[in-house]
């Protein structure tokens, strides 16, 4: 349940407008085309309970992933 994921949030934030703020800027950026906006919202409460979104942690990488560059037209 949505409840469940926002006190689990809640350990790593002390205030719920910052974590309503916080999540709210996640959401924006991780929300892919052709998905729901809720399910977008629960996998940035997940992420949350498991990290602290107030940190500042380095962008990962991944080697499987090919980095997209752009071209000059």
């Amino acid at each position: 349940m949505r409840s469940d994921l926002v006190f689990g949030a809640l350990s790593h934030v002390s205030n719920r407008y910052q974590l309503c703020q916080l999540a709210s800027k996640a959401t924006r950026k991780l929300h892919k085309p052709n998905t729901r906006l809720q399910d977008t919202t629960n996998e940035v409460l997940e992420r949350f309970h498991s990290t602290n979104p107030g940190s500042a942690a380095p962008a990962q990488i991944h080697a499987d992933q090919p980095v997209e560059t752009r071209r000059a037209a």
